[in-house]
């Protein structure tokens, strides 16, 4: 280069000094698989068999392609909404809102069930199905109003919304409507009482509504400490699905329009870890392994407890 030549860097540098450099907002993530690695990386009670866990990926996908399995098929199931409106997106938030704990330790005959029309429902199901059956008696049970009102939304309430077809009640019925309380108020000072509202926050970013989730409602906020790491673990199981429902059920338009929707990770859910242990794609130690044998309970944040939950995700 020669005397008489400008240097092009030094050029740029003055440009931007002198200019100023714009601000340019990152694109958010959600933090998950940076906690699930550090898991991975310190856990010491859960492993990964890496080679079983490509082959069950391969035999899920396969089986996938097979049913011609796509967001599409969300919509297909005879009880999700067929709508695509906001009163869609209201009953995916109370759907996913509600979405834990349908543990049960009776025979199948015997646990908490939604019996709708002619059939009968348990687990996941029995909630969509309670929802439904709620909607078709004109109970506004997705309704953030109707959850801000002590007179209507109360235990006696929800226990008639999910009244059971056997003995067992629905699990944790206090601790939901304490979702449903909690998110009301959200809801009402910070989005106008509106999901859409919500939903519109995160300017088309899935990664940006999940942590919108976790910061503002507490019942999102999946985040447990772990040995060794300041910063908790980030597991956000609802968040996420709330998320991909929305995704799934308008089939990436609309409400579910998310250009970085490559950022949700597999959902921390206590049967993702069961199937990658049948699929011997996940070890366990000798204590946690006879734990799991012997039916105890793990609680919830623990070491062993989240290791089999982030292997989940990791996976």
């Amino acid at each position: 280069m020669s005397d008489d030549e400008a240097d092009p860097e030094l050029l740029a540098l003055l440009r931007q000094h002198l200019q100023g450099k714009p601000a340019v907002e990152d694109e958010p993530e959600t933090g998950v698989l940076e906690g699930a690695e550090f898991v991975y990386d310190h856990g010491i009670d859960v492993a990964i068999d890496m080679r079983a866990t490509k082959n069950a990926a391969e035999s899920i996908y396969n089986q996938m392609q097979e049913k011609s399995f796509s967001t599409a098929s969300w919509s297909e199931h005879e009880l999700h909404p067929k709508a695509k409106d906001e009163a869609t997106v209201a009953f995916i938030f109370t759907m996913d809102l509600l979405n834990f704990s349908f543990w049960s330790e009776l025979p199948d005959d015997e646990r908490f069930a939604i019996e709708y029309r002619g059939k009968r429902w348990t687990g996941y199901w029995s909630l969509v199905a309670a929802l439904q059956r709620a909607l078709d008696d004109d109970i506004p049970i997705t309704d953030p109003h109707f959850w801000q009102s002590e007179d209507e939304c109360n235990l006696e309430s929800l226990r008639h919304i999910f009244r059971s077809c056997t003995e067992e009640g629905m699990p944790l019925l206090e601790e939901r409507l304490e979702c449903l309380r909690e998110s009301g108020r959200v809801l009402y000072e910070r989005y106008e009482c509106s999901v859409t509202n919500l939903i519109a926050s995160a300017d088309g970013s899935a990664a940006r509504l999940v942590n919108i989730l976790a910061r503002d409602f507490s019942c999102f906020r999946d985040e447990h400490s772990f040995p060794g790491r300041e910063k908790p673990i980030r597991l956000l199981k609802r968040a996420q699905i709330l998320v991909a429902d929305l995704w799934a059920c308008f089939q990436g338009e609309s409400y579910g329009t998310f250009r970085d929707i490559d950022k949700i990770t597999m959902f921390a859910d206590y049967r993702v870890p069961q199937i990658l242990i049948s699929l011997g794609a996940l070890y366990c130690s000798p204590s946690v392994a006879t734990a799991i044998k012997d039916k105890q309970l793990l609680k919830s944040g623990s070491s062993w407890e989240v290791q089999l939950r982030v292997y989940g995700a990791w996976s």
